[in-house]
């Protein structure tokens, strides 16, 4: 049986949350709840040679996570200075971890009533 892409984990992360949809956008997986962006995907995008995952984040999550693990978390282009959180997906990747960033991502980005 094939290895899964990290993507497609990613994918089943976020497409279980109340309302979430995903979206191409500047021709990447985007996860969307109410058209309101709270997660999306990079597969060398531009050029980066980094496959990763940016998440919203509260305040001080991003340098706090960088700081202990800069091998795995990153400030990612065009969000990283509003605090959002690059996560690397490559090599063996902390799923439960990812998973709670994305849920607390999913929290901050989502309208008040989502899923009522």
């Amino acid at each position: 049986m094939p290895r899964r892409k990290p993507i497609d984990r990613v994918r089943e992360i976020c497409l279980a949350l109340p309302e979430a949809t995903e979206k191409l956008a500047w021709g990447e997986p985007t996860f969307r709840v109410r058209g309101r962006i709270f997660a999306q995907y990079e597969d060398n995008h531009h050029d980066s040679g980094i496959v990763g995952l940016w998440l919203n984040a509260p305040h001080g999550l991003q340098e706090f996570l960088i700081a202990q693990d800069p091998a795995r978390f990153y400030r990612p282009k065009y969000v990283g200075h509003k605090g959002w959180i690059g996560v690397r997906m490559e090599g063996d990747v902390p799923w439960e971890h990812v998973a709670e960033l994305i849920c607390d991502s999913y929290r901050l980005t989502a309208p008040g009533r989502v899923g009522s």
